[in-house]
Order: C-alpha cells, then structure tokens, then sequence
C-alpha cells in the first residue's frame, strides 16, 4: 500500500468537495440550521415508563404504593435498589427514568394520619420524559393519599397538610429545558445524516461520471481507493461534531457535565455504522437521486424508532423491540447521560457494548460488499 497514493486521494475528494457549490451548504450550515430547527422540539406522552422503587419502610402500606404505581399502566418497575447509592447507580445508567422512595415510618404515619412524604426522583436527562413522569406521579400520589387518609383531605395536584405529599426531586435538568435534551441528541443524529448521505452520493457520484473505471486502470488498489474515500469525510464529520457542539454549548446554553473522551468514543462508534449505511445504500442506487431517496427511506424509520423524537417508552410493544436493532437508539442514551449525567463508560457498558457490535457489524458487511463490488 502507498500511503502517497493514498494521500493524493484524500487532496483529490477534498478538491472535488470544494469544487460542488450544492455540497457545501450541506456541509457546513445545514448542521446549524437542524440544530436550531430541531432545539425546540418537544415530545409526546408515554406509558410503561422505566421505574425503581426503593423501599425503606418495607410495609404493607409501601406495598400498596408498589401496587398503585405498576397497576396504573404507566409505570413498570424495573429495579428495586436497596440503598440511595444502589438507586442512583440505576438512574446513572439509564435504567429507569424515575424512582419512588418510600420512607421508613411511611406506614405508621397514615395509621396515626400523619402528613408524610414519598420522594420522588426524575432523570431530568430526557425532559420529556420526565415531566410526564412527574405530573403522572403526582396524581397517583393523590389517589393513594385518597386512599389512606379520605377524599376530603386531598386534590390531585395540590399540597395538603393532612396527608402524602409528593416530595419531587429532578436530577441532571432542574429546569426541564427541553433543548438540554435534544442537543445531545442532534450530535449523533446530524453525524448520522451527514455522514450517510455524503457517503453515498460520493460514491454514486463517481460512478455516473465515470471516474471510477477510470481510477482501478491507474496503479491506485482497492484498499487505497477505499482509504481515500473515507477519510475525508471522518474528517468533515468530525469537523461537524465539534460545530454542532459549540453551538449547542455557547448559544443554547446547554450545560456540559461529561467527558470529551467518552462522548467523542461513542460517536467515533456510531460513524462506523453510518459509514457502513452509506456503502450499503451506494450498492442499492445507480444514480443520486436515487441514493437520496433510499438514505431518506432509511433514516425516517431510524428516527422515529430511536428515541430522537419520540421517547421510545410510548411505542407498542412490537415496535419496542425494534428499537434494539437501531444503533441510534444506543448513541441516544451515551450521548445524553454522559452529556448531563456526566455517565462513565462504566454505567454505559451495556449502550458502548450493543452499540458496538451494531455499528462494527454494519460497517464491516457494508465494507466487504463494497469491496467485492469494486472487485466485480
């Protein structure tokens, strides 16, 4: 392999970048104008949210909390943490979205009708989520105060001194800033667009003009051609991330808790799979139009079926189970908690491993089939 062919690759893509006037504006300010579009979104409601309980009073009335909360159809328990470190862990790691902690004395203090309090603990990491969350929280609080003490101490939504007051606690995102979510998010969804899209029209692109028979009958071999398609837009990408992220920090004021090395880990992950969807789709197109067509084709039901939009906790449970499948679902999660949370790769682990494992597998088939194209 001659790295100076190589090189001469990489001056020849950047040329041909700069000399298309209609790829530039992609490039550069269609990121900005995404992110500020997309900044104000908000989400829709959702059920079967992500729960832990941790129980210190261990009672038949902290049962009846239990019972209250998974019967009402939107929350399911997922943990049941033994101690406020144990509990935090699961939060950090985004296994649950909430968590209820109920006191010790919480059963002696309804017999004796006493007020009391049961905490409740929102990952503020996912606005949306968590301000569902927390107004669902609150009125079966109300009925269980209901419940233990009579209808005519309590009213959904309202503090009473006769009664169970839901003591709201939100972690990451006090303010429940919508925007504190989604630019986390736009990080890997814009490097995902970008990174899809150039790649395939790059390659269908020297196709329809011929070039590419006209480069394998030059001494360049199939790993350097490679090599010279792809670092160009690694950098670009790269190039991109760094944009969207001063941006998202310095205009929208979004607070960075994180680390350089295991968001920009996760998102050096995350380009394989787009990379390897960029190959895969130039091997389903024979012109740009139609590559485009296929990348939009591809990318609506990534979007919709990844958290981005949408929290995935309000999908049916058919299509819950293809959220698994897409590595932007992964992304999502790092990117978010390490963003707020300041997560390491340690509560990560799981979202870096299956994240993984998607994003090499792709990249690799959409490398092979690619090169047995160029063989071809």
């Amino acid at each position: 392999m001659s790295w100076r062919r190589v090189k001469l690759l990489v001056w020849k893509e950047f040329q041909q970048i700069r000399r298309d006037k209609a790829m530039l504006p992609i490039l550069f300010i269609m990121p900005v104008l995404q992110l500020i579009l997309f900044g104000y979104v908000v989400g829709s409601d959702v059920r079967d949210l992500r729960m832990a309980l941790l129980d210190q009073d261990n009672t038949v009335a902290s049962r009846q909390v239990a019972n209250a909360f998974e019967s009402s159809g939107y929350f399911t328990i997922v943990a049941r943490p033994q101690s406020e470190k144990q509990l935090k862990d699961t939060i950090d790691g985004s296994k649950a979205v909430i968590a209820i902690v109920v006191p010790t004395g919480f059963s002696d203090a309804t017999k004796e009708k006493r007020p009391t309090q049961l905490g409740v603990i929102v990952d503020g990491s996912d606005s949306r989520t968590s301000q569902v969350a927390a107004g669902y929280a609150s009125g079966i609080i109300a009925n269980l105060s209901n419940s233990f003490y009579g209808s005519g101490n309590t009213k959904p939504g309202q503090t009473v001194a006769m009664g169970v007051n839901a003591q709201v606690r939100v972690l990451y995102n006090p303010t429940m800033r919508a925007v504190n979510t989604m630019v986390p998010a736009l990080l890997a969804f814009i490097l995902m667009m970008s990174t899809q899209n150039l790649m395939s029209q790059s390659i269908v692109k020297e196709r329809e003009r011929g070039t590419l028979e006209q480069l394998f009958v030059t001494p360049i071999s199939r790993s350097e051609y490679l090599l010279g398609k792809l670092i160009p837009y690694i950098l670009l990408s790269v190039v991109q991330v760094v944009v969207v992220f001063l941006v998202g920090t310095l205009w929208f004021q979004v607070p960075f808790r994180g680390s350089l090395l295991v968001i920009g880990g996760g998102l050096m992950l995350f380009m394989l799979s787009a990379l390897g969807i960029g190959m895969i789709t130039s091997l389903m197109s024979k012109t740009r139009q139609q590559a485009q067509q296929t990348s939009m084709f591809m990318q609506m039901p990534t979007m919709m079926l990844s958290g981005f939009m949408f929290p995935i906790d309000a999908l049916p449970k058919w299509l819950y189970v293809l959220t698994y499948l897409i590595p932007l679902r992964y992304i999502l999660v790092i990117v978010r908690s390490n963003f707020l949370k300041g997560s390491t790769f340690l509560a990560l682990w799981p979202q870096f491993l299956a994240m993984a494992l998607f994003s090499v597998g792709i990249f690799i088939f959409g490398l092979s089939r690619f090169r047995k194209r160029l063989n071809d």
